[in-house]
């Protein structure tokens, strides 16, 4: 038991003095950090984000290898989010009692496996085959026949065979191997679950007040190069083919820009499997608790009480989750219940779909719109779009550390910036390409635009006799732009060369360019765009790029509106629930409507071996651009209105204390000035105490923070009077070191007041009563 003399005198009790000698003699671990947690954070987020985006970048590559509509791999993609819901409420409400770290270690080792289960169905579906007249002829050099070709295999059985509905069909490309995707990517979200919310407020909790945005802020910005690795490395597997190592790639008679190209997509979910795996290994060694920045000293005394009681704390935490398992539903109806973060969970919804809907799509977008392979389209977004958002991620955190932005300077800042790039994004719709030439589908056999788009204006007088399967798609280009769905359509009869480098001759439907003859031979692949077509897409990546930057300097002040307009119990809890409701609304529908959508504009379906409808082969641009445009738009604009409507309530609320406390900010700044011998520590607490009543700080202190203040103003002028009339204070024994100061006046009564160095504590009425609060946090 410690001495009560000892205290008297101001000294350590023998309890402390035994911590303080430990802790001399017992070398801190170098990872019971703040910022070693923050460093670990980073790289699980920066793993995260590149195993996500890699998928974004593949969707293209999948939907073609399982011949799958857009609407189905935008539900596999959609898998992500459902795997996410099943744990999240849960892991965002109970994690916050329990061990964070390990359970977002945990979290990466899950993530690691779902990944790695996603590239496995790569090894049990055999070889690609490509749909091409030419591929049986590689090692020929005889001349082939399309227009005769086509009527033979139509009659032969045996030729035919690939196109009816054989006993092995089960085993094709059209199985439902594309299950283990989806199971994978779900497994995937279900790992992630801890991670963002848990790593949050982790930090928010033990952090200072006022860097809790700035450490946010860089948190973000190093997880965005995950996003630009990711894909970084969707351009480097989209360039390799998929059966890379076990065909030969000079039989491959496609290339990258091909409608039926398919990349090397399994690959890169096991190198993304490899980094989650390496992410998750520090966590295991951190602590479940920090000191707050700038208490390591007065937290000595509580890691001691924790120390004490840690035998039968198991006993305690069995009681406490039944506690905390109680107090979910009226800590949930209490958050729902707070109307700015209802109004703003609404808006979220929104932005959040049309997000989604961007970022699954945009790279296909690019690809039908301009024309670009999907590795460049890859390429691209990942050195010209992330970056940047980086940058403006960063520059918005540091705008609220520097300024000391509020709860609604915050909010209106994020609605400028949003609201900048929603009027770029309308810039957009009038940068465009036109549709490839395609006769029968976009244009005439003669070249001019189509009315309709049906099945009996596919053929023609010139290819009648051909007798061409409108199942077709092995596009040729012919020297006047037009491009034919396959040499059959042009009505071909001759052909040189092998490969790559095959050329069809004698096209009966080839238009020559001039009436004194020209070349009537067609060559593989659809015909390039035109040079405005390429200045339009350069147009397009400047105004998507800067729209990204201005987009990007509101996300963070937006998301510390979301910490900050609720109480600080609930910040858990709220983002929680804030990923639950987005990814129920926004990230599992958003990729099918959107995918749905844009399967409407298809052109020209593939045919699965074994029957049945399969990847588009080509899409209408322009209805293409409407739709995509269009429906990002709508759901953007919807969103504002909701903004609006919180902007408005935390005015009402934080609003008149923002321009208070920077009225007395200006006031204490003039008197300093003026009194130059008032202490500039003492002047900096009342500044700080001023910010944390304007809601500058997301931190508890913040609900007591004004009285806290005025309590301070009223001790500092009764010890100016007390001083002035020539009476002496005599300092009581303090109930702890950190405890409560207690001023003895003269006529013998006794008079309490907070220490001056603890003003942001609550005054507690006995040493008991502080030990039980300690071991209960401890606990927590």
């Amino acid at each position: 038991m410690a001495d009560p003399a000892g205290e008297g005198d101001g000294k350590l009790t023998s309890q402390q003095a035994l911590c303080i000698s430990e802790k001399d003699t017992t070398k801190e671990p170098c990872c019971s950090t703040l910022k070693m947690f923050i460093v670990a954070l980073s790289f699980a987020y920066f793993s995260k984000a590149l195993s996500g985006t890699y998928m974004k970048s593949a969707i293209t590559q999948i939907e073609r290898r399982f011949d799958l509509s857009s609407s189905l791999i935008g539900l596999i993609d959609g898998s992500f989010e459902m795997g996410n819901l099943l744990f999240l409420a849960l892991v965002s409400h109970f994690g916050a009692k329990l061990h964070r770290p390990r359970l977002i270690g945990m979290g990466c080792f899950l993530m690691s496996i779902g990944s790695a289960l996603t590239g496995l169905p790569h090894f049990f579906m055999g070889r690609y085959k490509i749909d091409t007249v030419i591929q049986s002829s590689l090692n020929q050099s005889h001349s082939l026949n399309p227009c005769q070709d086509s009527m033979i295999h139509r009659d032969d059985p045996l030729l035919s065979q690939d196109i009816n509905t054989g006993s092995d069909c089960v085993k094709d490309v059209g199985s439902k191997m594309w299950i283990y995707v989806f199971l994978g990517n779900a497994l995937r979200g279900i790992g992630e679950t801890p991670v963002t919310p848990l790593g949050i407020s982790y930090i928010d909790d033990f952090a200072k007040a006022e860097n809790s945005a700035f450490y946010i802020a860089c948190l973000q910005t190093i997880t965005l190069l995950g996003p630009m690795f990711g894909f970084l490395l969707g351009s480097m597997c989209a360039k390799l083919y998929v059966d890379i190592g076990f065909v030969n790639l000079e039989s491959v008679t496609i290339t990258s820009q091909d409608a039926r190209w398919v990349g090397a997509w399994w690959l890169g979910f096991f190198v993304s499997s490899a980094i989650m795996l390496l992410a998750g290994i520090p966590f295991w060694f951190l602590p479940r608790s920090l000191p707050k920045q700038g208490e390591e000293l007065e937290s000595l005394p509580s890691s001691s009480h924790s120390s004490q009681e840690e035998p039968g704390q198991s006993t305690t935490n069995s009681m406490k989750l039944a506690d905390i398992a109680k107090g979910f539903l009226p800590s949930l109806k209490r958050l729902l219940r707070t109307p700015a973060y209802f109004l703003l969970l609404c808006g979220s919804v929104l932005k959040f779909n049309s997000f989604i809907g961007l970022l699954t799509f945009k790279a296909k977008y690019m690809e039908q719109q301009f024309g670009q392979s999907a590795s460049r389209a890859n390429f691209l977004i990942g050195v010209l779009n992330l970056p940047v958002v980086a940058v403006g991620i960063f520059l918005g955190g540091l705008l609220m550390k520097r300024y000391k932005l509020g709860v609604v300077s915050g909010a209106q800042l994020s609605l400028v910036t949003s609201i900048m790039a929603y009027l770029l994004l309308l810039l957009q719709f009038g940068t465009k390409c036109d549709n490839v030439k395609v006769a029968g589908l976009t244009v005439t056999y003669n070249g001019t635009p189509a009315v309709s788009h049906e099945e009996h204006t596919l053929f023609s007088e010139c290819n009648q006799d051909c007798s061409c399967s409108v199942n077709e798609w092995d596009p040729v280009c012919s020297a006047n732009g037009i491009t034919y769905m396959s040499p059959c359509f042009a009505g071909c009869t001759s052909s040189t060369g092998q490969g790559k480098n095959t050329v069809f001759h004698n096209c009966s439907c080839v238009l020559t360019p001039s009436p004194a003859g020209g070349s009537m031979s067609v060559s593989l692949g659809q015909c390039p765009r035109g040079r405005e077509c390429s200045r339009s897409f350069t147009f397009y990546m400047a105004v998507s790029v800067l729209s990204s930057f201005i987009n990007s300097l509101g996300t963070t002040p937006g998301y510390m509106v979301i910490i900050r307009c609720i109480k600080p119990e609930l910040k858990s809890l709220a983002l929680g629930i804030q990923t639950l409701v987005m990814r129920t609304l926004g990230g599992i529908p958003a990729p099918v409507y959107f995918g749905a959508l844009i399967d409407s504009t298809c052109l020209k379906w593939g045919i699965k071996k074994c029957g049945g409808q399969g990847a588009c082969r080509m899409y209408d641009a322009d209805m293409y651009r409407v739709i995509f445009l269009g429906l990002i738009t709508c759901l953007s604009g919807s969103s504002y209105f909701f903004i609006v409507a919180v902007i408005v309530l935390l005015r009402r609320q934080f609003g008149k204390e923002e321009i208070k406390a920077a009225q007395q900010a200006r006031m204490l700044g003039e008197i300093e000035l003026e009194d130059p011998s008032k202490p500039a520590h003492s002047m900096k607490k009342n500044i700080s105490d001023l910010r944390l009543t304007a809601g500058v700080l997301p931190d508890a202190q913040r609900q007591k923070a004004s009285e806290t203040a005025d309590s301070q103003k009223e001790e500092e002028n009764e010890r100016q009077h007390t001083q002035q009339d020539g009476e002496r204070l005599t300092p009581v024994t303090p109930l702890r070191k950190e405890g409560v100061g207690v001023a003895e006046q003269a006529n013998g009564q006794t008079e309490s007041h907070p220490h001056k160095e603890d003003i942001h504590q609550e005054n507690r009425p006995s040493d008991q009563e502080i030990m039980n609060t300690t071991t209960d946090e401890t606990q927590g």
